[in-house]
């Protein structure tokens, strides 16, 4: 088994003071942290890490929250330190969250800053995903500032605009995408209530991208949460209201690190399972009528069906498809969810990219155009850039003839130009008005 990666980081701060650790934003590096670092090395030995890729950090990838988390507990390990705060804002913060999970007992505190339970959709992330592939991450770097800051900021602060383009520009694209599939893959929605660690959670009051409504649903399943609302901000909270967020952190992790430090370090808490479709009886469920629940008899081979579905296909189509059938199909897609995508295409013979090769081959062949416009906008999302889609529809021609191909193309010109062009650039175009009405 090779040795877990561990994270580009510095620390600053007096070597016996309590440590406290930084995570950063998607497409930030650890200097969006700059402006806390005086007030906060007067109390506290601070760690900042930047994500793989970001920063000129060493390109490894990692596409989850908790592979992340993991390397930054070895980076920790290295370090020799063994009991910390955490402060992450919105990637930074999954992580924080994924920590409080992995190893409770090892995080003093929390703060989760412009962050959710579940950011966006699995879709709007894979998407994203393919822009950067297909265009590199210019295009995302550009709109960065309308995503990241409020408008006021924005024009108040062009240095701080220029600044945070080019940190997104030189991010490493691969890092990029994975971290996009750590965001789509990210839903603690069912788990907030096992984080037991005193937590506060920052919302920016005009963050469009992170609302306030995802910040309260995080204080209300989370055991011992506040939330603290910054006016005047919007998505990169530390950057546009510096002073705020440093009273803040300095506030909560002081407390809670006293609370903490009375006595040894609390144990970690026992989370047992529970077995499948046998929820705990008691008395209340009894007199309401209910209890152990009746297993549907669906296989493992479902469950993964509907996982792999989701990631191919995406959420939105998987449950149009889903919540429209009825008597006559349900038993149909049943199957097909399990035997297709459950068993074939969730298969380790071939990789997805290759599966969706064959599908955007036989599709073409069988002149299968509603499915073929699927399975491009799937093949995109498995890793297929538009010059290799290209490729296969040439080929493709060769063998199953040029009207079809001809017409594939025009189904993947649609869909190429739909998913590689950023969800901003979309919804503004659709927003204007028609050409004759300007």
């Amino acid at each position: 088994m090779s040795e877990t990666k561990t994270l580009q980081h510095r620390i600053d701060g007096p070597e016996d003071a309590p440590l406290l650790v930084l995570g950063s934003a998607l497409g930030a590096t650890w200097h969006m942290w700059d402006r806390q670092i005086p007030e906060l090395t007067r109390h506290w030995r601070v760690l900042r890490f930047d994500l793989p890729g970001h920063g000129g950090s060493p390109a490894y990838p990692a596409s989850s929250a908790a592979e992340l988390a993991t390397r930054l507990l070895a980076t920790l390990d290295e370090e020799g330190a063994d009991r910390f705060g955490y402060a992450g804002c919105a990637l930074g913060g999954a992580v924080g969250a994924q920590l409080a999970l992995q190893a409770p007992q090892r995080v003093s505190s929390l703060a989760l800053i412009s962050s959710s339970p579940r950011f966006g959709t699995p879709d709007s992330w894979r998407q994203r995903g393919v822009v950067v592939r297909t265009n590199g991450l210019d295009p995302i770097a550009r709109t960065t500032p309308e995503r990241w800051f409020s408008q006021a900021f924005a024009q108040a602060q062009p240095a701080i605009m220029d600044w945070a383009v080019q940190m997104v520009r030189t991010t490493d694209p691969g890092c990029y995408i994975a971290a996009c599939e750590a965001l789509a893959a990210f839903d603690l929605r069912a788990e907030l209530g096992n984080i037991g660690i005193p937590t506060l959670v920052v919302a920016g009051a005009e963050d469009e991208k992170t609302p306030p409504a995802n910040a309260r649903a995080l204080v209300a399943g989370i055991r011992d949460a506040r939330l603290a609302l910054v006016p005047g901000a919007a998505h990169l909270v530390p950057v546009e209201q510096p002073g705020a967020v440093t009273e803040l952190l300095i506030r909560h992790f002081t407390a809670t690190w006293q609370e903490s430090s009375a006595g040894p370090p609390p144990p970690a808490p026992v989370i047992v399972p529970t077995p499948p479709h046998q929820p705990p009886s008691n008395a209340a469920q009894l007199e309401a009528g209910t209890g152990p629940q009746i297993p549907d008899g669906r296989s493992d081979a479902y469950d993964q069906g509907v996982k792999t579905r989701r990631e191919v296909l995406g959420d939105a189509h998987v449950d149009r498809v889903l919540d429209t059938s009825d008597a006559l199909t349900a038993p149909f897609e049943e199957w097909v969810t399990r035997y297709a995508w459950g068993e074939v295409w969730a298969g380790e013979g071939i990789d997805r990219r290759t599966r969706s090769v064959i599908a955007l081959t036989a599709l073409t062949a069988q002149s299968q155009w509603e499915q073929l416009a699927l399975h491009v906008r799937a093949g995109l999302r498995s890793g297929l850039t538009p010059e290799e889609i290209r490729e296969v529809l040439t080929q493709v021609a060769v063998y199953c003839g040029v009207p079809a191909a001809q017409s594939a193309f025009a189904v993947a010109r649609r869909v190429i130009q739909e998913e590689t062009t950023p969800q901003d650039e979309r919804a503004a175009a659709h927003a204007a008005p028609p050409a004759e009405n300007r």
